[in-house]
Parts: C-alpha cells; structure tokens; sequence
C-alpha cells in the first residue's frame, strides 16, 4: 500500500519542457519505447556493475532483463526491469525535476528545430541528448505511473503524473527491485502519429529498429487468448499451444563490436550508433577494430555527421563506453579518448581488465594507454582517409569538428603531425573553398619558406585587415583563422613540414621577391636608406609622443594603401589572446605594440613634412593619437578613451571645412 503521498509542482522550466516535448517535437511518436528501454538498460547495466563492485549489496543479477507488457482492457503499455532501482530522492531528483542544468539550451535547441522544418531529424535526437528520455512517455500516454525500488534499501516509491503541472509521489511497500514505468496509452490517432502501442507487431517493430542491439533480453508477456484472432495469432511464439504467460524475446543482444565486419551491415551499424548517441543521423564514419595480444579488446567507434550542443560546454562528456569482456563498466571513460575528440562515440571491449577497475586506475594503466593511443591514430587516420577518399563528407566533418580537432595540437604533441595533415582553412588563394597545409606548401612562391596567416574575429575582418595589403599585392597566399583556438596553436607549433608559421600581424615579415634582379634589388636597398633616413626625426617623435601605447614606431614594408598598422613583436600575446586571458581571471601587464607606418602615403609624408615646419605645433600630437587610434580601430582592437578620438576626430575634421 502507499503512504505518505505528496502532491508536487513541476519547475517552471520542466513544465515548459513538457509542453514542447508531448506537442511540439516529433511526428514519429515511436521514439518514446527506444528512450524508455534505453533508460531500463542502463538500470540494468548499473545493478551488474554495482553487485560486483559491491559485495554487501545482496542483488539478484542471474536473469536480468527489460519486459514489456500489454493490458487492451486497461489500454496499458508497462516497461519493467530489474536493475538497480530508485530511492524516493532520485525519483524526486531525476523524474521530478529536469531543469538541473542545460535546460534553458535544450529550449532553445528545440524552438530553433521546430522554426527550421528541414531539421526535424535534428529534433528528434534532443531529447537523448538532454538526458529527458522519460518524458518522451508523454507524447503517447495521459499519464505515467511508476514503480520503483533500489536494490540494498526496503522501501519503495511509486511516482505519478498527467504530465502537465503536477505530480505525486508516495512511499510503498511489497516492490520488486527495480523499475516498471506504466503509460496510460491515448487513443490511436495516425493524423497525430500515435499508432496501435498495444499490437505485438508494433512493439516488435520498435524495438527491433531501435533497441536490438541492447544488450540484455527485452521481453514480451502475450496474453491468454483462446479465441483464434488475427492480433494474438502474431502474439504467438510457437506452435506447443503455450501462449499464457508467454514471454518472447524481442532483440538479439548481439554484441556488434564482437562480430567480425564483413558480418555487419552499415544498416546494422547505423542502427547500434544511433543507440548508443541518441543521435538520429546515420554516422561520418565508422570504425571497427579488434587487438589481439598481450592485450586483447574489440572496438567500434562512429564520427559522428554533426556536433552535439554542448561541445564546448565544461560538463560535456566524451562519448566512449568500456566494457570488460561484455560486462558495462563505466560511460563517458576519458581515459580511452582525449578531449580533442570528445566527440567520437562509440564501445570499448577489453577482455584483461579487472571489473572493479576505477577512473583512477585507468589513468595510470599503461595497457589502457596503449589502447588510446592506438584508438587515437585510428581515428585520426579515418579522418585523413576521409580527406583523400570523400573529400566532402571530410569537409562536413571538419566544419563540425575541426575547431576542437585543433585544440590537439595544444594538447597532443606526439600526433602533431598527424593533426596538422588534417587542418583545413579558409585562405586568400580561394573565396570560398578551403585549403589544407599541404595544398598550401604546394602553391608557395619559389623561394618561399613560410606559411603566412592572419588571426581574426571572422573573414571580413581578416581580409580587410591592413597587414594584407603587401602580401595581397605580391601574389603571397595567407591562411585566414578564425577560431578562438587559432590564436594559440599558432604560437605553439613550429612549422609544418619543415615550414614555420608566421603570423603577418606579427615580427617583420621580409617580403622581398627572390626574383628580383640586382640592380632593381640594390636600387630598392638605396631607397628604403633614404626613408629611414628621411623619416628618422618623425619616428623618433612620435616614439615619444606615443610612449605611453606603443614600445617602437618603424617604418612598413607591409603596408601599400593604409597609412599606418599595429604589430607585435614576434613572441608578443595577440590582441585577441590578451582578451582570452583577462576574460579568464589572468592578471596581465599591458602589451605595448609596435606602430608602423607606410612612408608612401600621403598622410605620412604630410605629418612628416608638417613636423619638419613646425615639430611644436600642437595638433601634430592629436594627429598622432588619431593614427595611432585609427590603426587601433583597423584591426578591430578597443580605444582607451572613445570619447577623446571622437572629439579630435571631429576637431580635425572642421579644421580642414
């Protein structure tokens, strides 16, 4: 009997939630029996791990299983299993209450699927994400009723609700072990895409789509029928006339990894990852591998076709389970995949590790350090096979990815090599198609030995940026990077087959052309003698004019139709990087740059002539500052003082009316 029963609000988020989830997302209804057999095998999964691990648990795991049960007159669909069960806390925890964290981005996600009608399949794998599968319940039920008690504890809880404001919750006692979720089933309604949840044929049509490959038996009670009819004919499972208290098994809980790949089907495959990612979309790539030795494991692992939501999040989990000869041991092991590729999902069978093998233990074990290592190239080379096999699936895979396949040239010294073959980039030598390193060293100019790119906020930017101009001029193709993380891999990386990385907002960039004569070459000497010598008393000035923002001010060979830039010299944080370290918390000196100017433009040579005539002259000090600031404002830096440019901007400006 039940006691002690509460009647309690869903959070404001959660009933949002609801709302959109059992009116707004899926027209395929049927995903509800994949996320509630989902969530029953992970019970399942849970009570095998925790009976080993824990000896006092006294739990019975010699038939564990998922069974679903049918009730026409009741109109009921029970999902029950006897894994590792609820106290009255996680049901409170986990059922009662969503808006834990990420459902405000789950919201978003789902209104953005429901504006975009060609993202519908898109839709369907947020509720996986999100971790809200039992919710899905109520797209075909008017109300969920659940049962549920935690092995090692005596009381049990049953859990209640229509799904629309409310729901109870109540002690109980006399429950099994485990979990049985019963959905109240609406009516059959196909313009609303609810079909017969009560025929055998649909419930095995479900599952098989979807849940065959879990690993434990899903079974199915037929009911007693003696009366010949269609409907119970397909309930049947033999032909002995045993059909009350029947129970079929529905899935083949065959362990793919462990089959050889010429006896699976892509079909088959797709089928498994999609179990595995809540994801709707068939894989990129698959990758099936066996290691047989000193040490031996299996290991199927999917590239995922688009990014999850929360890739960038802190709380993001990487997607690699570990099993120990068939036996779950742990999701989300960090220990068989770096960060970098957080987003390779996927199964690892080892057949040597102990099954109370910890987190810890796996840091440290150099087996399991040999696997990822090994996992880590395969991936990586199934990412370069794409490259130069299915150039456009490669190309999908890294607008998804490769923002965070570069954070492994920070992270992963020892495949630095292998990663920077995967680099792809937008570049001046193309407007819209992309370019590898490789096919960048292939273009160089003859005499060229370096790899020229410039960072910035997006393209436009970039390709506007002042530093360009020289390069652009001179035929020089530059790499335009605009990931955050361009910022610092840049620095941290040498060269790339034997070519170092410049950035052309960086150091002195040399761009004299190795084909020029040596007349042209000694005239062109003689001429850059003269200005710096021309020049020499304004650079000077301006050096102490301007102390307190710039540490030099030189003369540009980089510069052709702006009059002035800023540069950093050759070890200096950039800009943007700066910015990266304070948003951070870092306590950061100020980082002065250097002012260069183009001896060729009019302003210049105006100021120079000006400061020649009258080097006392006031507004010789607010032009400089207006240089200074409009370079500033060119490479989409911040002024110190708006207000102030403003109003010498508009105070030179009158002067010249």
């Amino acid at each position: 009997m039940a006691s002690t029963t509460e009647t309690l609000e869903f959070q404001a988020e959660t009933r949002q939630l609801l709302q959109l989830v059992i009116h707004s997302i899926y027209s395929n209804k049927d995903i509800f029996l994949r996320e509630l057999i989902s969530n029953a095998s992970d019970a399942l999964d849970k009570l095998r791990l925790e009976s080993l691990t824990n000896p006092d648990l006294d739990a019975d795991t010699s038939d564990l299983h998922i069974t679903l049960e049918t009730d026409s007159d009741a109109r009921t669909l029970t999902v029950r299993d006897n894994g590792i069960g609820m106290t009255r806390d996680d049901v409170v925890d986990l059922i009662g209450t969503i808006a834990k964290s990420g459902t405000a981005g789950l919201l978003a996600k789902i209104k953005e699927a429901k504006e975009n009608k060609d993202t519908d399949t898109d839709a369907a794998s947020l509720i996986g994400q999100f971790g809200v599968g039992f919710y899905s319940a109520f797209m075909v039920a008017d109300k969920v009723t659940l049962h549920t008690r935690r092995a090692g504890t005596d009381q049990g809880t049953v859990w209640e609700s229509d799904g629309e404001g409310t729901y109870t919750i109540a002690d109980a006692t006399d429950l099994p072990v485990g979990t049985t979720v019963t959905l109240h089933l609406k009516a059959e309604d196909s313009e609303d895409g609810l079909g017969d949840y009560l025929a055998a044929w649909k419930i095995r049509q479900i599952v098989k789509q979807y849940s065959d490959f879990i690993r434990w038996p899903i079974r199915m009670a037929t009911q007693a029928t003696g009366t010949g009819t269609e409907d119970d004919a397909d309930s049947s499972i033999d032909t002995d006339g045993e059909t009350a208290g029947t129970l079929e098994t529905l899935n083949s809980m065959k362990a793919l990894w462990a089959r050889p790949r010429a006896e699976v089907s892509e079909t088959e495959y797709h089928e498994f990852y999609r179990q595995i990612s809540h994801d709707w979309q068939d894989p990129a790539q698959t990758i099936h591998m066996r290691a047989e030795g000193t040490f031996e494991y299996e290991a199927l692992l999917f590239l995922p076709a688009h990014a999850p939501f929360d890739l960038f999040s802190r709380d993001t989990k990487r997607g690699v389970q570990l099993y120990v000869k068939r036996v779950f041991i742990m999701d989300d092991c960090d220990a068989l995949m770096p960060n970098y590729l957080r987003f390779v999902k996927g199964v690892v069978d080892a057949h040597d590790l102990s099954l109370n093998v910890s987190r810890e233990i796996l840091q440290h074990d150099r087996q399991i350090t040999a696997v990822r290592r090994r996992l880590v190239k395969k991936v990586l080379g199934a990412i370069k096979n794409l490259q130069t096999t299915n150039t456009d699936t490669y190309l999908k895979v890294w607008e998804q990815f490769g923002r965070v396949i570069k954070e492994g040239l920070i992270e992963d010294r020892d495949n630095t090599d292998a990663l920077l073959e995967l680099v792809s980039a937008a570049s001046t030598h193309d407007p819209e198609k992309t370019t590898t390193l490789r096919e960048y060293v292939s273009r160089m100019k003859d005499g060229q030995n370096t790899i020229y790119y410039l960072t910035g906020e997006n393209r436009a930017m970039v390709e506007n940026s002042p530093h360009m101009e020289a390069l652009t001029a001179k035929g020089y193709e530059v790499l335009i990077l605009t990931d955050p993380v361009d910022e610092v891999w840049t620095d941290q990386v040498p060269a790339f087959d034997g070519h170092r990385f410049q950035s052309i907002a960086k150091g002195q960039v040399d761009l004299d052309d190795t084909d020029t004569d040596t007349e042209d070459s000694e005239e062109a000497k003689a001429n850059k003698a003269r200005q710096k010598q021309d020049f020499a008393a304004l650079l000077a000035w301006l050096q102490t004019t301007l102390d307190e923002h710039v540490k030099q001010v030189r003369l540009s060979t980089r510069l052709t139709t702006s009059p002035a830039c800023l540069v950093g010299d050759a070890h200096d944080l950039t800009p943007t990087l700066e910015k990266m370290y304070r948003a951070m918390g870092q306590d950061l000196p100020t980082v002065k740059r250097i002012l260069e100017l183009n001896p060729t433009h009019p302003l210049i040579t105006g100021l120079r002539e000006a400061h020649e005539t009258n080097s006392d002259d006031p507004a010789l000090a607010q032009t400089a500052e207006l240089i200074h600031g409009a370079a500033l404002l060119a490479e989409g830096g911040d002024l110190p003082d708006p207000a102030r440019f403003t109003r010498l901007l508009a105070d030179r400006l009158t002067k010249t009316l």
